[in-house]
């Protein structure tokens, strides 16, 4: 069972117990952290398709640390001027584990959508919509003077 989830702007394919590294959050090593932009969701051989994203699906994971990855050196040269310059800097990641993927949430959450939607229906079947007034008619526009050429061509 794999899951296509969205971790702070980028997509990811996590399994179960996997371990990687995503832009860093802003969560404390040894928390608890709920993904809930699940985009699909494959469970043996059921692929399960989000629009965008799946109602009610969930990715549980751990925070083990931060890390910083490998440092990125930025380089920049003008060749016959003499100007070089050389700059650089390590990315923070965030190291989390995934403990769970839930396809659905529990029922009692979908129970209680189901019967907002059920008290919605009525309400909005009562209400009807006010008559419209016929828009007022406008003026007929005045025919357009001829233009100067067009007269030279007459005579």
């Amino acid at each position: 069972m794999y899951a296509i989830v969205e971790i702070a702007g980028l997509q990811y394919k996590v399994e179960k117990d996997q371990r990687l590294y995503v832009n860093r959050l802003n969560v404390e090593a040894g928390k608890k952290v709920k993904f809930d932009r699940v985009l699909l969701i494959e469970e043996k051989g059921d692929v399960k398709v989000g629009a965008p994203v799946i109602d009610g699906a969930v990715v549980e994971a751990t925070v083990n640390s931060e890390v910083k990855g490998d440092k990125v050196l930025i380089f920049k040269k003008k060749r016959r001027k003499g100007y070089q310059k050389m700059n650089g800097h390590r990315q923070i990641f965030t190291s989390i584990t995934i403990n769970k993927i839930t396809a659905k949430a529990p029922a009692k959450k979908a129970a209680a959508k189901a019967t907002e939607e059920t008290e919605a229906a009525p309400k909005a079947a009562a209400k009807k919509p006010a008559a419209k007034k016929p828009a007022a008619k406008k003026p007929a526009a005045k025919k357009a003077a001829p233009k100067k050429s067009e007269a030279k061509a007459e005579k």
